[in-house]
């Protein structure tokens, strides 16, 4: 089915294509502008952050090299006073035995230690010149230094051979050397830069002992001292160099805003690690300085172009064709592209119609995915949307090319099947067929999880259950609950029979009354009370989940109120499950002045500038006297107006727009802010935003979820948000589910955030978003006697 938009006139159209080339140059010359100076403006901080990090290489790279002459040149100082105080006494005394005992392994234990503790080295060891150590050690120590020996080996061949010079190479530190003679060149001190247990370290050896003038060198004896450079030393020079977040890293792992700095070995050039950090960028400083400039200048065209778009179309034209493109887009769901309730129900009436003159019959089948909402409570939304579109397309590859699969809502599907000739086989085969491909594993999440759900059918023969498609749907529903009854994964051809007993929806609106009786009546004082002797079917308990600002930090401004009812049979049973019941029970008034009441109570704990969000349903606004019920509830409570947000959808609008509208302006003269739910999903009257002052739109979670996977998506989303904008309405975004999605919205221009990536619905108890909530736990009170 097509929706045609009414043809404009040829004045009219000639008129705007004129006018629309002259928008066009305006706007391609301030574009082209605006983008010179942008580039400009790119180009400049660019060539400054190059210049600036660069810098900052070059600082990096002195600070190193100063780091390893500053270890050849104190163990130098330390090796020379050394050789000039403690050796000559020791020569005076008596010769080389003499020196012999000094230098014991005693001796040398000392020597490390105060190498160690004197000037902060990490290790320091006392060896000959064939690598042994001459001091005292624990078994510990001893196995480091063997790890260690091979490669201090080529190092202590310089300092053994006396190579005292070479002056730093021209490289990057990757290729420094520091070798720094002591006082007159007497005793060589060596530092290079080298990998010890896969950690960037400076290596400084020079020797401890000398034979003096015609004296036989016994044994030559040295300090190996070694410092790590990615501890301490790192802070220290992150903090002297300016370094913000210096890190140490073996690959070159730096984020998109880090840069990496590669540290060589001295001696062979080969790559020891990557220092890290995040660069000071004055260019990209001044270019975010510039851009208030830059978008004043853009909301300055902008301004511009809309005058004269405004002048070229009225407002009630574009308001025209935006309704018309909403309904439009009403006519499929969003998530499974297939007809929604409202295209089902036109295909269903014109089958009626043609089929009141003629022989021919008809089908219609209600299908609804069994133990779909366990997969969406242990495997998240994103899992559900996905079982639900491969649901939806193994039904449509099993339907003839005539036949209509609509998706009701949740996991709710219809089958218009036309045409059926010989019923008594071809629906069989088709339902059949249906619940086998239904109930084979279905693999989510890109294979990491599998769901077995299974589907349930119920279905009706036009015109053999009546010609009314109110009736017909409820006899498929009265069939689809036969299916469900008779264990799931079956399917059920309706007949008179079947409302013999009470269905599903007596049975559950009864206990729900009972419950509803126990939670509005006074505490019995006597235990005759009919009150206390009633059934006991379980109790209702309000949820909540909490709404985030879209901002620094995702603050909770808010929470959704959400009713659970706790069946002390059939376990927590969410509102789909009753309300509908509810409705039709005319249990909804109680029920919703409960949740209201609850709600109000708890949201008086919170912090002032949050709010919380209670759900109306349309019989609860046709009542005349609702106004005056919300108001004594906030009276009773004590919770200002302006932090109670009541949600509607947009059925409750069609339906009597006099009347809501008046409960609406009675409810927002004091203050209550009023929301569209699940907005794009219905009819989507954009006059509905402008005649009800509607404050805030709640965009549907089935737009969310296809962020990232389909275009169209974002455009949706981004029209939404636009128009929300330019109306001065707030909006918040329904089912977030991951990062991207936050980061997305948020960025599109929505107010405020709900999901599961923040929070899902949980009892007020473990509510801890708002410090003032622990406090407001007593207010839960379920209805009736059982509490879980």
């Amino acid at each position: 089915m097509h929706i045609v938009v009414p043809s404009s006139s040829n004045t009219f159209q000639q008129s705007w294509i004129a006018s629309g080339r002259i928008l066009f140059l305006i706007a391609v010359s301030g574009l082209g502008a605006i983008g010179l100076v942008v580039l400009s403006a790119l180009w400049a901080g660019t060539e400054s952050d190059a210049a600036a990090l660069d810098r900052q290489r070059q600082l990096v790279n002195a600070r190193l090299r100063e780091q390893v002459d500053q270890v050849a040149h104190v163990i130098g100082q330390f090796g020379n006073g050394y050789l000039t105080r403690i050796y000559p006494a020791a020569r005076s005394i008596g010769g080389s035995s003499s020196l012999d005992a000094v230098l014991t392994a005693a001796a040398g234990s000392a020597i490390s230690q105060t190498a160690m503790s004197a000037f902060g080295y990490d290790q320091a060891f006392v060896v000959d010149e064939k690598a042994q150590l001459l001091m005292l050690a624990d078994a510990q120590t001893e196995k480091r230094y063997r790890w260690m020996k091979p490669l201090f080996l080529p190092l202590l061949q310089d300092a053994r051979l006396g190579v005292t010079q070479g002056a730093a190479s021209e490289r990057t530190p990757s290729s420094m050397e520091s070798r720094l003679a002591s006082v007159a060149g007497s005793n060589p001190a060596l530092a290079n830069l080298m990998r010890l247990e896969g950690r960037p370290t400076i290596v400084g050896v020079v020797a401890i002992n000398d034979a003096g003038q015609g004296r036989q060198q016994p044994m030559r004896q040295f300090l190996i001292v070694v410092r790590f450079i990615d501890g301490a030393a790192l802070d220290e020079l992150s903090r002297q160099q300016g370094l913000n977040g210096a890190r140490f890293a073996r690959t070159a792992d730096a984020d998109e805003n880090e840069v990496a700095f590669q540290i060589d070995a001295t001696a062979n050039g080969e790559p020891i690690g990557f220092i890290v950090w995040r660069p000071d960028l004055p260019g990209s400083r001044v270019i975010g300085r510039l851009m208030p400039a830059l978008s004043i200048a853009a909301l300055v065209i902008a301004v511009l172009f809309s005058v004269l778009l405004v002048r070229l179309r009225s407002s009630l034209g574009k308001l025209k064709k935006s309704e018309l493109h909403a309904r439009q887009l009403a006519l499929h769901d969003v998530l499974t592209d297939l007809p929604n309730r409202a295209l089902f129900a036109m295909r269903f009436e014109e089958c009626l119609a043609e089929t009141r003159n003629s022989t021919e019959r008809s089908a219609v089948a209600l299908l609804d995915l069994d133990r779909f909402k366990a997969v969406n409570d242990t495997f998240g939304h994103a899992a559900g949307d996905e079982l639900i579109r491969m649901a939806a397309e193994r039904i449509r590859s099993i339907l003839r090319p005539g036949d209509t699969l609509a998706r009701l809502g949740g996991d709710e599907f219809a089958l218009l099947l036309r045409d059926i000739k010989d019923h008594d086989q071809v629906l069989p085969a088709i339902c059949e067929a249906i619940v086998a491909e239904l109930g084979k594993p279905f693999p989510l999440l890109r294979g990491e999880a599998v769901a077995r759900v299974g589907g349930s059918i119920g279905v009706t023969v036009v015109p053999d259950a009546g010609r009314n498609a109110d009736d017909v749907m409820r006899y498929a529903d009265v069939a689809l609950y036969e299916a469900k009854m008779g264990g799931r994964g079956q399917w059920r051809l309706y007949s008179p029979s079947m409302d013999g007993g009470r269905n599903a929806r007596d049975i559950l609106k009864n206990e729900l009354r009972e419950v509803l009786a126990k939670g509005t009546s006074s505490p019995p004082g006597l235990q005759s009370d009919p009150i206390a002797t009633r059934p006991d079917f379980g109790s209702l308990e309000v949820y909540y989940q909490t709404v985030h600002r879209a901002e620094g930090g995702y603050p909770a401004s808010g929470a959704e109120a959400l009713v659970r009812w706790r069946h002390s049979q059939r376990g927590l049973l969410t509102p789909a499950s009753f309300i509908p019941v509810a409705e039709e029970g005319g249990l909804i008034d109680a029920l919703g002045f409960w949740v209201l009441r609850e709600a109000c109570r708890t949201a008086c704990k919170w912090p002032e500038h949050t709010f919380v969000a209670v759900n109306v349903s349309p019989a609860q606004l046709r009542r005349p006297n609702f106004a005056e019920e919300v108001f004594a509830v906030l009276e009773e409570s004590g919770l200002p107006p302006s932090r109670l947000e009541l949600e509607l959808t947009e059925s409750s609008l069609i339906e009597d727009n006099s009347d809501v509208y008046s409960v609406l302006q009675s409810l927002r003269s004091q203050g209550i802010q009023i929301s569209l739910d699940d907005f794009g999903t219905g009819f989507s009257c954009l006059s509905h935003l402008m005649r009800f002052d509607i404050d805030r739109i709640k965009i549907d979670r089935s737009f969310v979820s296809l962020l990232g996977t389909k275009a169209n998506g974002a455009a949706i989303i981004g029209a939404i948000v636009a128009l929300s904008r330019n109306l001065g309405i707030s909006t918040t975004a329904e089912g977030v589910e991951t990062e991207y999605q936050r980061d997305f919205l948020a960025a599109l221009g929505c107010t405020d955030l709900q999901g599961y990536f923040f929070s899902k619905p949980v009892p007020l108890r473990e509510l801890d978003c708002f410090r003032e909530a622990e406090s407001a736990a007593g207010l839960l009170t379920p209805i009736s006697g059982a509490v879980a």
